[in-house]
């Protein structure tokens, strides 16, 4: 068994405070370790350091190498530019096949939160068993807690087996992020799961959907595959990713095979994928804000406020994202956090390169 750790996104939901030097993956947002530290951390005792590899862009290979210096610098596999999850995962599988042709890997994406740990290794062992075999590729779903317009949705279908006494069930459809009427009906269904992002399947399988819904992905890595051990296998894997169109594992393979299962489970999981998300795991005081500055905060309700430099003063004001780093200063409807990425084009097409 394999471990991917999926570690090339940029955060940006999390600007000022993420940003293309440092992105979230890299940051300490919940306590003294990083996204991608507890990552790694969750697969202790399940999965060995060598057995690992983490999926990056080149440009944070050294910060890889820094914060988890347990992982032999082999596995760490630079992609030179971002084209999405499932030239990700490829290029992962095409690694690993060339070391063990019917390898079991499991990927998991660098930015999430998990609370039971127990559990989450109990799940991925199940996972890993239904994948076993070769016929299916497994994901985890998430049994929701509120209307989430952020997530992906995973239609549960018939149980297929019982494993541990877990069951594993057939899917029926991938659905795209809701609006939230639609989240609300999914919410009062018993069918419906949160997309983790979470997949488990053995190498060859993969490759060979890769070969039957991506053909051009499937070209680039059995070009890359020629040339792993190479003089030339860096440069093969630049020229090969610049060619290549951005397409997730949901959207390019999940959505169209029909050899999908899922796995409900609840061990604590947020994608912690903005500033209101990371809300949920920090205290809050009589008015409902999370506050990680000094000041005074008057008639303030409902609100974010990330200023750990400063010493911040509001007045009147309610649902507000405030957060303040050392060049940037972002105040957000906490409503619209969410939208962040709209900031983030804005202020490339006003010049502001420098500080995104």
């Amino acid at each position: 068994m394999y471990a991917v750790i999926l570690a090339g996104g940029t955060g940006e939901r999390f600007w000022p405070l993420s940003r293309r030097e440092k992105p979230k993956q890299f940051l300490s947002l919940l306590g003294s370790r990083s996204m991608l530290q507890l990552s790694m951390d969750r697969l202790s005792g399940l999965v060995n350091p060598a057995d690992t590899y983490i999926v990056t862009e080149e440009k944070y290979k050294e910060l890889v190498r820094q914060q988890l210096p347990e992982l032999p610098l082999g596995n760490i596999i630079c992609e030179y530019c971002g084209r999405d999850t499932a030239a990700a995962a490829g290029l992962a599988a095409t690694y690993i096949q060339s070391r063990d042709p019917e390898g079991l890997m499991v990927v998991l994406p660098a930015d999430h939160y998990i609370a039971d740990i127990e559990e989450f290794q109990r799940i991925i062992q199940v996972a890993v068993r239904s994948a076993r075999s070769g016929e299916w590729v497994v994901t985890i779903g998430i049994r929701p807690s509120r209307p989430e317009t952020g997530y992906g949705y995973i239609q549960q279908g018939e149980a297929i087996e019982k494993l541990e006494g877990i069951p594993v069930y057939k899917t029926i459809a991938f659905h795209e992020k809701p609006d939230l009427k639609t989240a609300v009906e999914y919410l009062n269904q018993d069918n419906y799961l949160w997309n983790s992002g979470m997949f488990v399947w053995r190498v060859d399988l993969l490759l060979r959907l890769i070969a039957q819904y991506l053909p051009e992905l499937n070209r680039g890595l059995a070009f890359i595959a020629e040339n792993i051990g190479t003089e030339r296998e860096a440069e093969v894997i630049g020229e090969v990713y610049e060619k290549l169109s951005r397409v997730s594992v949901d959207y390019g393979i999940m959505e169209k095979c029909n050899q999908a299962l899922v796995i409900p489970a609840s061990f604590g999981w947020d994608d912690v994928g903005s500033w209101t998300a990371l809300g949920r795991y920090r205290e809050s005081d009589q008015e409902g804000n999370v506050l990680e500055s000094q000041g005074v905060f008057i008639d303030t309700r409902d609100c974010m406020i990330y200023a750990p430099q400063r010493v911040v003063a509001t007045l009147g004001v309610e649902g507000l994202i405030i957060v303040n780093s050392q060049e940037s200063l972002l105040v957000c409807s906490k409503d619209r956090a969410q939208e962040i990425k709209k900031v983030i084009e804005a202020l490339k097409e006003a010049g502001y390169q420098d500080i995104i």
